[in-house]
């Protein structure tokens, strides 16, 4: 996930990720890293001692984020989102960030479709998603053709996603993952279950003819060998990291941090204490 520039070329082909979608709910939309992401975020809704009365979720695929949602409104994660100043008191951004040219314009747009005290919820691919396929793809084609090209995204770290909240002014900033380990029968096989979730490569500086057949015998090995399955060692594992993106549009009510220097007890005499307690 990266910042464009006025001189930077955009990350992401738009046109080519609209087909790949379109594409995967034709053929049959891999659907379970949605549906692990909305439960995830319905179990973290349910710890909060609230009802949320006007929720908005942005999304690629609406199938199954309506399902999850039935009472939100639905809208596609365009550049421009359509949403309106302070209509929501939730918005779910679900399973598009990673795509985002500018990730933070988007955060920035739902930030003020929230009413005071709102909340923001952001899932995503991010950390060491693809790892694995991504060093052997590079391993292979460097030895096989002596190049590199562009072929799974980059992924941000959660450290640098979490600071996109505070960017986009939410208060209470949450960031956490969530990782799931797949196994595959060979690198094929995830590569097909890629394309079946709309989440082939749609980089703007993609190679624009097929891979080489063997850059991707070569890979396939790499990955065999790298990267076994530890249940299965005949069969391959690939990591997706779902992180997820938490909050809150500012509000008088909520819970404010200590001024710097505010402290009434040294951290010195409080550490004694706990040292006193624990010994009597």
């Amino acid at each position: 996930m990266t910042m464009p520039a006025p001189d930077r070329p955009a990350l992401t082909d738009r046109s080519a990720l609209l087909r790949q979608r379109d594409r995967a709910n034709r053929l049959g939309f891999v659907d379970v890293l949605h549906r692990i992401a909305a439960d995830e975020i319905q179990d973290r809704l349910s710890e909060i001692n609230r009802r949320f009365t006007a929720p908005a979720v942005v999304t690629g695929f609406p199938a199954v984020w309506t399902d999850a949602f039935p009472d939100a409104r639905i809208l596609p994660d365009d550049p421009v989102l359509d949403l309106q100043p302070g209509a929501h008191d939730l918005v779910i951004h679900a399973m598009a960030l990673h795509w985002a040219d500018d990730p933070v314009g988007q955060i920035v747009q739902c930030a003020r479709a929230l009413r005071e005290d709102g909340l923001f919820i952001a899932a995503c691919f991010g950390g060491q998603t693809l790892h694995e396929l991504r060093s052997a793809l590079a391993q292979a084609e460097a030895e096989v053709t002596g190049g590199l090209s562009p072929r799974v995204l980059p992924m941000g770290e959660i450290r640098d996603m979490g600071q996109l909240l505070g960017r986009a002014g939410l208060a209470l900033p949450v960031a956490d993952v969530v990782s799931q380990r797949a196994s595959y029968r060979d690198l094929i096989h995830l590569a097909h279950d890629l394309r079946a979730m709309g989440e082939g490569n749609a980089m703007a500086a993609r190679l624009r003819r097929p891979t080489r057949r063997d850059v991707l015998a070569r890979a396939a090995a790499i990955m065999a060998e790298h990267h076994p399955d530890r249940d299965d060692p005949s069969r391959v594992a690939a990591t997706f990291d779902l992180v997820f993106l938490t909050g809150w549009s500012p509000s008088d009510t909520q819970q404010k941090p200590l001024r710097p220097g505010s402290a009434t007890t040294r951290l010195e005499d409080a550490l004694k204490e706990l040292r006193t307690k624990k010994t009597s």
